[in-house]
């Protein structure tokens, strides 16, 4: 390869799809790096090419559990809800209400909230499906669980929550929840999704936000005053159930 005048010829490596050069350039090649290696330096199971492996197998492994599903409705809300609170009971009567309806219900897979909904999915006899997280202070998927998935991504995890249901249910909730609902927002407004239905329960914990956004998001133009029609908040489980099920095939 030539190069320019008074310029040495430019030293180049192709590692499959990426190019080194110049001091970017390794020694040896990926194959005698691998055959190499006496087993003792495990460090190559923490870089990132690594991670893309476990993040394919994550979602090879959702798919895979998730592929057949009935419809349903994913159901989110916070993992500290006391279970003889009224949000706990709400839970319970909306994932019974769901399964009723005929969908599988979806959720966290984790304690409070999201342990009402599986509960009620359960009572009702219906497909009561849980995808964990990898955290440090979780504590596993729930005992109504029927399928679990565990993940240790969660943008693998929010995938899974968007492609196997056709609405949510948002229930009382922290960052995390937040997090998910804005997410589903966000899907529907860009148009990524083209129908997903989106409900919070509970307008006194929820009435705050949808201030915050018609006041002041809407207001100050950041979002339309359209957007305001991507969710519905309400304080009624059957409501609730119709509202995100609504015209579902």
């Amino acid at each position: 390869m030539g190069s320019p005048e008074g310029q040495g010829r430019l030293e180049e490596q192709r590692l499959g799809s990426v190019v080194r050069r110049r001091d970017q350039v390794q020694s040896g090649t990926t194959d005698q790096r691998l055959l190499d290696s006496d087993g003792a330096d495990t460090a190559w199971v923490h870089t990132d090419p690594w991670r893309v492996m476990r993040m394919q197998s994550e979602l090879v492994d959702g798919f895979g559990a998730l592929a057949e599903l009935p419809r349903a409705i994913s159901v989110f809300g916070s993992a500290r809800t006391p279970v003889d609170s009224p949000e706990y009971a709400a839970g319970v009567r909306i994932g019974k209400a769901l399964v009723d309806a005929g969908f599988v219900v979806i959720t966290g897979g984790g304690p409070g909230a999201m342990e009402a909904a599986n509960k009620g999915a359960r009572e009702g006899e219906g497909v009561s499906v849980g995808l964990g997280i990898e955290l440090p202070f979780e504590q596993g998927l729930n005992p109504h669980v029927d399928i679990g998935v565990n993940f240790r991504y969660f943008f693998v995890r929010k995938i899974m929550f968007v492609k196997y249901a056709q609405g949510f249910v948002v229930l009382p909730g922290g960052l995390g929840t937040l997090d998910e609902l804005f997410e589903a927002l966000t899907l529907v407004q860009t148009r990524k999704v083209t129908r997903f239905p989106i409900v919070l329960f509970g307008s006194a914990y929820w009435g705050g936000l949808v201030d915050w956004l018609r006041d002041t998001v809407v207001a100050q133009g950041k979002a339309s005053e359209n957007d305001l029609a991507l969710f519905h908040v309400t304080d009624d489980v059957d409501e609730a159930v119709a509202l995100v099920t609504k015209e579902v095939p």
